[in-house]
């Protein structure tokens, strides 16, 4: 294990020499150390080798000269970078234990975020992917699989979905992972970290992370319908008072989609080769917080409300209460994913 971080002749010359550098705790796609420069505490992040390492760095500077942008800091300064070490030197921020309302703040710091990116930014980042044919067989095979019969025109709804996704308009600076723990409560406000999987598109498909349960993250959470409807009034508004402009469209299609990815199911490391919601029927797996079988009950739930007074996906709200009640009654120990924040 390496214990001090590669600091090179150019990064010395501009910063000074590291000092009590410490390992932090950090994915095994990347290196992280606390440093002091010139008595002032940074942090070091490096990526290391791997087929996607120079795409996961890129992305992380891009999105934080992005965020830089903002008038209230939404993430840490970048104070230098080493791209032949892939390394990033950022400002060092202390955490502190988010209140029992966190959302509301940090749905507001989401949208200041997303608010960064401009549409003359198109092309330095990648588009934000949606689910596609292949996860709508893997969702409807998994009904198949616990008997639960399609409602007509279910195949032309999901179909028509996932069109409006893939065209969802938007250059809104996305997170592509804005877990709980990539989000620092700081004495002067929430500010995100750990961009490697940033994208351009819509500000919704994160938004709806509150609803659908955070899908992407270990760290699984739900809240009441008041404390929800706060901190999507909360994001409405920031994101107006930044850009001038109003959402208008639902979380419907956002969180429908989510709902559709069997890749929401376990961490990045397995994701891409296996069908996991094929899996369900016959284990379940435990991920941070919630089982699989969890995860998918609380996102058929949030779907299967959503959609209810939504014409044009009548069926998938049908099938979406109707699988629900099949795995409820199936597994009826499953029990609701958490309500707080560990």
């Amino acid at each position: 294990m390496r214990s001090q971080p590669p600091f090179g002749d150019e990064l010395r010359a501009e910063l000074g020499a590291p000092g009590r550098a410490r390992r932090l705790d950090s994915s095994p796609r990347s290196r992280v150390w606390r440093v002091e420069l010139a008595g002032t505490p940074a942090v070091v992040k490096q990526f290391v080798d791997g087929p996607d390492a120079d795409e996961r760095y890129a992305r992380e500077v891009t999105a934080l000269r992005l965020a830089a942008r903002a008038d209230v800091p939404v993430a840490p300064a970048l104070l230098a970078t080493d791209p032949g070490e892939r390394l990033l030197v950022l400002e060092h921020l202390d955490d502190q234990r988010p209140p029992a309302d966190w959302i509301v703040g940090y749905a507001a710091a989401l949208a200041r975020l997303h608010a960064t990116a401009r549409p003359e930014d198109a092309g330095t980042l990648p588009r934000w992917q949606g689910p596609d044919a292949a996860d709508v067989a893997s969702f409807t095979g998994l009904a198949d699989a616990l008997e639960v019969p399609a409602p007509p025109g279910l195949s032309g709804q999901l179909d028509d979905l996932v069109h409006r996704l893939g065209q969802a308009p938007g250059h809104a600076l996305l997170h592509g992972d804005p877990c709980p723990g990539n989000d620092l409560h700081t004495a002067h406000g929430i500010r995100f970290i750990d961009f490697e999987q940033a994208s351009l598109g819509s500000g919704l498909m994160e938004l709806a992370y509150l609803r659908i349960g955070f899908p992407t993250c270990w760290c699984v959470t739900t809240a009441a319908d008041p404390l929800l409807e706060r901190a999507e009034t909360a994001y409405r508004t920031a994101w107006h008072t930044a850009t001038g402009t109003e959402l208008h469209d639902d979380l419907a299609d956002a969180c429908a989609g989510w709902l559709l990815r069997g890749d929401a199911l376990v961490q990045k490391a397995h994701r891409g080769a296996t069908d996991h919601l094929a899996r369900i029927p016959h284990r379940d797996w435990k991920w941070g917080t919630a089982t699989a079988r969890q995860r998918v009950v609380h996102r058929l739930g949030v779907v299967g409300r959503l959609t209810a007074d939504r014409p044009d996906l009548s069926a998938l709200s049908r099938l979406s209460t109707d699988l629900r009640h099949r795995m409820l009654a199936r597994w009826p120990r499953l029990r609701p994913v958490p309500s707080h924040r560990p």
